[in-house]
């Protein structure tokens, strides 16, 4: 398979698992070459022990090890519950902040590298957050999940949680970019659609902007139709993609698909149209989850797929770190 059977390059599809162990089928796809990630939901986890088996098993399945990632922002998204810290939504934050913004920012902090290091523990390399969309009071999928509406406060605070998870050896992954803050319309079930302009676009993505030109690691699309752009939703567009996030902000972080198998990407073509669209127009890494026939299928597609070495490498700088030692009198 090209370049791809050689084991050194991480490949682009990001894949789950059905339960709390590895299955024979499970082995067989983690070690397919175009698979570079694995991602994990509440249903396979039952306590930190057998979490800890699971996480060790995928990460020994292959040489060139997958990036392990769970979604885990606190609130109402956080996959592990039992056995770990429960972290409030980040809008809690952003209500502190209008009190006492260096308390608000201490306890980002705080928060971004407890998370980092109990997911570290287990072997996670990502925890994809924060959040960077702004909350217009319109998104319910989005609500208290964001950390503010005000672009600057939302910057304070989600730089703070990134530090935070550098701390403890983890990368970021902001999302879900240009902004899903301003849509009725829940991206799981159904495509929303931005009818605003650029300019009034360009205030939701500031956050976005501010964080990857500091480096940020890595970046999550939005399965969100921005028609003064393109007619493609932005995690299957070459203008957002390549156009504006590569060309015209120079950014060098891995860009994550959202997951392909939701509702707002589903209205293009089929998933193994949808797979390859997203990587032609630049995704790095592209989830496909809770839907394993189609996982197997558009790993068949992509039969012959040349993975992109720029994007390994931009993968692989993902990998969780060693947290530093803080220094002593």
């Amino acid at each position: 398979m090209s370049n791809a059977s050689g084991g050194t390059l991480l490949g682009p599809v990001m894949l789950d698992i059905a339960g709390q162990d590895l299955s024979p089928e499970d082995r067989e796809l983690i070690e397919h070459p175009l698979v570079g990630g694995v991602l994990l939901f509440t249903r396979n986890y039952r306590d930190p022990e057998q979490l800890k088996r699971l996480c060790d098993d995928i990460l020994a399945v292959k040489k060139t090890r997958p990036l392990l990632a769970v979604d885990h922002e606190g609130g109402r998204v956080q996959r592990f519950r039992v056995g770990f810290s429960r972290i409030p939504a980040m809008r809690t934050l952003g209500k502190l902040h209008e009190e006492s913004p260096s308390k608000a920012l201490e306890e980002a902090r705080r928060y971004g590298e407890l998370i980092g290091q109990e997911l570290g523990g287990f072997g996670f390399d990502l925890p994809f957050a924060p959040v960077l969309d702004r909350d217009c009071e319109i998104s319910q999928i989005i609500g208290d999940r964001a950390f503010a509406g005000e672009c600057g406060t939302l910057v304070e605070l989600a730089r703070a949680f990134w530090q935070g998870l550098n701390a403890a050896g983890l990368s970021a992954t902001g999302k879900h970019f240009p902004g899903h803050g301003a849509v009725v319309a829940d991206s799981h079930v159904e495509l929303p659609v931005d009818r605003r302009q650029r300019p009034v676009l360009d205030a939701d993505m500031q956050p976005f902007k501010a964080l990857m030109d500091e480096g940020l690691e890595s970046i999550m699309m939005a399965h969100v139709r921005y028609t003064s752009v393109d007619p493609l939703p932005a995690s299957l567009s070459e203008r957002w993609i390549r156009g504006v996030i590569r060309r015209e902000w120079k950014y060098n972080g891995a860009i994550f698909c959202d997951d392909l198998s939701m509702g707002g990407a589903a209205v293009v073509g089929t998933l193994e149209e949808r797979a390859m669209m997203a990587l032609e127009a630049g995704c790095d890494m592209i989830p496909v989850c809770n839907d394993r026939h189609g996982a197997m299928r558009v790993l068949e597609s992509l039969r012959g797929f040349k993975i992109n070495r720029l994007s390994s490498a931009r993968l692989k700088r993902l990998y969780r770190r060693p947290a530093p030692v803080a220094a002593t009198a």
